[in-house]
């Protein structure tokens, strides 16, 4: 059964008439409603600005990737042929050195 002490921490428990008088009014939450759209609405924008900044700071990075790769790919090239010249020249000493009779060391 309940004791007038348990009455008694039901009723500490419980909102005052004073505390709901703080909560908000309809008007206020409209008012807050308004000022959080606009605030939305700014940040949106933000938003979009942002984003086309990052496109553009991607398109500027893509460029410097593409022109790098394509000096990249000219050096392998260059590399590659300079290979076969020095293989090639190679070859050819030592061939000279068999038909004169020179031995070669390494």
């Amino acid at each position: 059964m309940l004791e007038d002490k348990d009455i008694q921490k039901i009723k500490e428990g419980l909102a005052t008439k004073e505390d709901l008088e703080r909560f908000a009014t309809k008007e206020d939450l409209e008012n807050t409603s308004a000022s959080l759209l606009n605030e939305i609405l700014g940040n949106r924008k933000d938003l979009s600005d942002f984003k086309e900044e990052m496109r553009e700071n991607f398109s500027d990075l893509q460029s410097a990737v593409d022109a790098y790769a394509k000096k990249a790919d000219a050096y392998f090239q260059e590399m590659v042929m300079l290979s076969h010249k020095v293989d090639r020249n190679e070859k050819w000493i030592q061939q000279l050195a068999k038909k004169l009779g020179v031995k070669l060391e390494y």
